[in-house]
C-alpha cells in the first residue's frame, strides 16, 4: 500500500472518531420522561382516583375526589397543574373516572356528586364533558336517583360508557342531533348480584372491540357486556385473585387489574373475545400507597396514588410508573 495513502486513511479515521466523540447522539437530545409525576393539592389535604390519557397530545388528566378538581400533566414533565377548578365549579364537588375521546374531549365521572348527604337526589350533575381547551360541553344527569358514576370508557362507536357502583348498570353518553344525552344502556340485575360496597368500577374494551369488560371489585369478578346484543356474562377467570379490582388497563390481550386496598396488581391474559382470562402474575405494590387506577401513555402505564389510606391526606401527591415492591 502507498505510504502516503495509508497515512491519509489513518488521519481520516482518527478525525471521524474525534468527531463522533464530541458530537451528541440523537438520543442525547431526546427528553427523558420522569418516573413520578407530582400533583398539586389543597392545604387541607387532597385525595385522587381517576386518570385519563390523550396519546395524540401526550397529556394525562387526574381527578381529585376531595373537591372535584381535574389536574393535567404531560408525559415529559414531572409537575402537573390544576386544569379545572372544583368545589362547585360546573356543579362539581367530587370526581372519579376520567377518559378522553379521539377529539381530545375529556369525560369526567362524578361518583356520588348527584347524591346528597342524606342519600337523596341533590340535583347536581353526574358527568361532565370538556373540550381540550377546558370549555364545558355538557353537564349531565344520570337516569334515576342512585348513580355513583365510577369509571368511563369511549367505545368504538364514539359513545362513552359509564359504570354505576351503586347498581348493576352501565350508562351511555352520546352527542347527537339533540345535543349531549346520557341514557341507561344496560340494567343487569338479573345477572349481576348487587353486593354491599362498591360494585361496578373499572371498564375497558375487549381485544376484539365487540364487548366491554367491567370489574366488580367487591366480589372479585369481571363481566363482559356485549356491545351489539347488550348481553352480560361473567368472564371466566379461574382462581385469579381479583378482590378489590378497581382500575383496568388493556394492552393487546394483556389485562392489568389494579387492586386498590389489596395493594396488588394482577395481570391476566384475555381471550380475544374476552369471555375468559388466565392468570399471568399477581404482584404486591408499594404498601405505602393505595393505587386506584391506571392508564397507558407513551408506552408506559401511569398509576394513581389515591391517598385513600390517610384520614387527612398529606403530600407528596403522585402518579407513579413503577408501583411494585422489589
Amino acid at each position: 500500500m502507498n505510504r502516503r495513502f495509508a497515512a491519509s486513511a489513518v488521519t481520516a479515521v482518527a478525525a471521524l472518531a474525534a468527531t463522533a466523540a464530541i458530537t451528541p447522539s440523537a438520543d442525547a437530545h431526546r427528553p427523558t420522561r420522569p418516573s413520578t409525576y407530582v400533583l398539586t393539592g389543597d392545604e387541607g389535604g387532597s385525595k385522587f382516583e381517576g386518570i385519563g390519557t390523550d396519546e395524540r397530545r401526550g397529556r394525562f388528566y387526574v381527578s381529585e375526589t376531595t373537591g372535584g378538581e381535574i389536574h393535567r400533566g404531560s408525559a415529559w414533565t414531572a409537575r402537573t397543574h390544576e386544569w379545572l377548578g372544583g368545589d362547585g365549579v360546573d356543579g362539581r364537588f367530587t370526581a372519579r373516572g376520567v377518559t378522553t375521546d379521539r377529539a381530545g374531549n375529556v369525560y369526567v365521572a362524578g361518583g356520588p356528586n348527584g347524591i346528597g348527604d342524606d342519600g337523596t337526589d341533590n340535583g347536581r350533575p353526574d358527568l361532565w364533558v370538556y373540550s381540550p381547551s377546558g370549555r364545558l360541553l355538557a353537564a349531565l344527569r344520570a337516569p334515576g336517583d342512585n348513580a355513583f358514576l365510577n369509571d368511563v370508557w369511549v367505545g368504538p362507536d364514539g359513545a362513552a360508557y359509564v359504570t354505576n357502583s351503586n347498581a348493576p348498570e352501565v350508562f351511555r353518553v352520546t352527542n347527537g342531533h339533540h345535543g349531549w344525552t346520557m341514557d341507561l344502556w344496560v340494567e343487569a340485575s338479573e345477572v349481576i348480584e348487587q353486593q354491599p360496597g362498591f360494585n361496578l368500577g373499572g371498564i375497558v374494551l375487549s381485544p376484539d372491540r365487540r364487548a366491554l369488560v367491567v370489574a366488580q371489585g367487591n366480589v372479585g369478578a369481571l363481566w363482559r357486556f356485549d356491545l351489539r346484543t347488550r348481553a352480560v356474562t361473567r368472564v371466566e377467570t379461574g382462581d385469579a385473585p381479583l378482590l378489590n379490582a378497581d382500575g383496568l388497563v388493556r394492552h393487546g390481550t394483556r389485562l392489568t387489574v389494579v387492586r386498590n386496598f389489596s395493594r396488588a396488581v394482577t395481570t391476566l391474559r384475555l381471550s380475544y373475545d374476552a369471555r375468559s382470562a388466565r392468570l399471568v402474575s399477581d404482584r404486591a405494590t408499594d404498601p405505602g400507597r393505595v393505587l386506584t387506577t391506571a392508564k397507558r401513555l407513551a408506552g408506559r402505564t401511569l398509576y394513581v396514588d389515591s391517598k385513600f389510606d390517610e384520614q387527612v391526606a398529606t403530600p407528596p401527591y403522585e402518579v407513579v410508573t413503577d408501583p411494585f415492591v422489589w
